[in-house]
């Protein structure tokens, strides 16, 4: 297994956004300590606010979980996970040692919710398997990419309990059940695939964790390589993203000749501006069961057709962590289009430095369905934190 550098995600999407005309592209003179007088192409610092600023505002907003005698926040894949993924990674960058305010509350309450198995609220009423499944996932993700980055050499008790809970939880077939809404790309009837992804993730991250070891009691990392690797070939383009970036955590998940073949799709898919769009890695179902697959609201398809944000950070990203050949032009392209792309926005009494990512499921930013203004950025939550994770890379 490979340390992974930053941690990974979550759930509760309700993710949207719309079509407002896009403002010049701005570019920062914030300079990392110590360097040239050179100004950066793009800003970390209103990178760090607006993430700051986003996860203050998910835990006030948040469906709240009764866990033992006080609540807890739900837990995010369009929020709070790419919080934890990219704001140690910025600060780091910013030459800041300490966890942020709300990351420590972030740690604080999965501890909690780990403390409280089998007697606290599920994620969502009536789904009790679901929320199992996704929570079994989503703490362990948690709590290894915080032990990597204090560096510890073997995982802690309350990280030992959440993998145990985490193989308990694991289904025959090596996959998990998995939250669903009939919202893309997160929580659908396709997001099984993922959530399988995210799990080699985590059991990739936590240190000196490794079958090899005889710490495979359960067989579950045997059937998990199992899973990903038998319905790889089925899976849309988002999917097989989520599988090699698990493969670069977890080894024996991809043959290289898949990862090749994987990466000249993205480059065929690569929009001739450098970006990519996340409505082009479908096919998308919202949980369909046949055609025609119609999401719950109604998008604006004309914008989801751009590249965005969140398609081009993941799999620059992505990329830069398999360390493939022959994508350095395409990942040059989708670079500079990154640095062209952190622009100025004003959602209510809110001014941001940010990344934008359209919904899949709503048009919320024309008053559509879930149009209240904080929930209009929530895409654009995963496109700014991976956007900072890509650029991070090639810094």
């Amino acid at each position: 297994m490979k340390p992974v550098a930053a941690p990974l995600f979550g759930l509760w999407l309700v993710s949207s956004l719309g079509a407002a005309a896009d403002p010049q592209p701005f570019h920062s003179d914030w300079q990392r300590p110590g360097s040239s007088n050179t100004p950066l192409a793009w800003d970390h610092q209103a990178a760090a606010k607006y993430l700051d600023d986003r996860m203050d505002l998910w835990f006030a907003n948040a469906r709240k979980l009764q866990t033992g005698e006080g609540k807890t926040s739900c837990v995010s894949c369009h929020t709070t996970v790419p919080y934890v993924l990219a704001r140690p990674a910025l600060r780091q960058a910013t030459g800041a040692g300490q966890p942020t305010r709300q990351e420590s509350k972030l740690l604080d309450e999965t501890l909690r919710r780990v403390d409280t198995y089998g007697h606290h609220e599920a994620l969502s009423t009536g789904k009790d398997d679901q929320s199992r499944g996704s929570e079994a996932v989503l703490n362990v993700l948690i709590l290894t990419s915080a032990e990597a980055r204090q560096n510890e050499p073997l995982p802690g008790g309350a990280t030992r309990r959440a993998l145990n809970e985490l193989w308990a939880a694991q289904r025959a077939d090596g996959a998990w059940n998995w939250l669903d809404t009939g919202m893309e790309p997160y929580e659908s009837s396709d997001s099984v695939y993922y959530g399988a992804a995210l799990a080699a993730i985590a059991v990739g991250t936590a240190a000196g964790y490794d079958e090899s070891a005889g710490q495979d009691v359960w067989g579950g990392i045997r059937k998990l390589r199992s899973y990903l690797s038998a319905n790889y070939p089925e899976q849309n383009l988002y999917n097989k993203a989520w599988a090699l970036l698990a493969s670069t955590r977890l080894t024996g998940l991809l043959s290289h000749e898949q990862a090749l073949a994987l990466a000249t799709e993205f480059q065929t898919k690569q929009n001739a501006d450098g970006g990519w769009s996340l409505y082009l890695f479908g096919p998308w179902t919202w949980s369909k069961a046949h055609p025609p697959y119609k999401p719950k609201g109604n998008p604006d398809v004309a914008v989801l057709a751009r590249s965005d944000a969140y398609a081009t950070g993941l799999i620059t990203y992505v990329l830069r962590q398999a360390k493939l050949p022959g994508t350095e032009s395409s990942l040059e392209r989708a670079t500079a289009w990154l640095e062209a792309n952190q622009r100025e926005y004003t959602v209510a009494e809110n001014h941001w430095k940010c990344w934008r990512t359209y919904s899949l499921n709503f048009d919320t930013e024309h008053g559509g369905e879930e149009g209240e203004p904080w929930r209009r950025m929530f895409m654009s939550d995963a496109a700014t934190a991976f956007a900072a994770l890509a650029l991070l890379s090639d810094d």
